[in-house]
């Protein structure tokens, strides 16, 4: 995930996230279910966090779940843009635990070892360096804290990605990682005991239009710095849409997305993570039924 292909242009990022605040919650169906997935493979889980990092927080949705499902704790919402952010703050109830904190991914403006619980639902599409992003949690992190996370992997959108390359040589879709990549990359940051499983969703548009209309709604637009810096012809677009709309029935189109879940717990501080090796084949892996 650190080639040339999968980086992206962070001030587009932060712009199209600050536009799309005020309609982010009118589009973000995804979101809610791998909200609900992460806090479902957390029941068995027994944690008494005092502070929660919920680390691309968006307007707020997870951060005020988890504060009501932990009482007795702080959470900090933590995101790249400054109007989510205010989003959010206009949300959360009065007197509420929950603090909003701008800032990156890659580099946390947290202390060592501060945390006991980071969630992380549906950030990681959006870090192109991953090893910096997961070396930040586990810097972070106390020893036995938890690290949970949802994120798309490469099985997603396939319909959309492949109708785009065949009529366009430049990306419109990010590039998203392989589970063992994942799981590699949690592991070479120190992170201990990862467990992976995935999911799927599909998601049926009734057509292209609706499906970029809720793509800008909640920010999902391409920030590649590779994409193609002038127009897209509209010949080569009406050639993709057809081509697009011909996976469906008619009715809608479907939209395969493939739903990763983890979590992993933190072992402190880690003297050189290059030292840290560990085969990715043992990492646990459950697949639902």
């Amino acid at each position: 995930m650190n080639d040339d292909s999968a980086r992206l242009r962070t001030e587009h990022l932060r712009r199209r996230f600050d536009r799309a605040a005020s309609t982010f919650d009118t589009a973000d169906y995804v979101h809610r279910v791998t909200c609900d997935g992460l806090l479902e493979r957390m029941d068995p889980i027994i944690v008494k966090p005092r502070l929660i990092l919920d680390l691309g927080s968006a307007t707020g949705a997870g951060s005020r779940v988890l504060a009501r499902r932990f009482r007795k704790s702080r959470v900090v919402s933590l995101d790249i843009s400054a109007g989510m952010l205010r989003a959010s703050a206009e949300k959360k109830p009065m007197f509420s635990r929950i603090r909003e904190v701008r800032g990156d991914a890659r580099q946390l403006p947290l202390q060592a070892g501060s945390v006991d619980m980071v969630f992380a639902n549906m950030i990681l599409p959006w870090v192109d360096d991953l090893p910096s992003c997961f070396a930040e949690i586990g810097r972070v992190l106390r020893k036995g804290g938890l690290f949970t996370f949802a994120t798309l992997g490469t099985g997603s959108a396939i319909e959309l990605r492949e109708s785009w390359e065949t009529f366009d040589e430049r990306p419109h879709l990010h590039r998203f990682p392989d589970m063992h990549d994942l799981g590699d990359a949690l592991m070479r940051s120190g992170l201990g005991d990862p467990v992976l499983d995935v999911d799927r969703l599909v998601v049926k548009f009734p057509g292209l239009a609706e499906l970029e209309r809720d793509l800008d709604a909640c920010g999902g637009r391409n920030c590649l710095q590779a994409r193609r810096q002038t127009l897209t012809g509209k010949n080569r677009y009406r050639a993709m849409q057809q081509r697009f709309l011909a996976l469906g029935d008619g009715a809608a189109v479907p939209l395969e997305l493939e739903l990763v879940y983890g979590h992993a717990w933190g072992r402190g501080q880690h003297s050189d993570p290059s030292e840290y090796r560990i085969d990715a084949e043992s990492i646990g892996r459950f697949m639902r039924p």
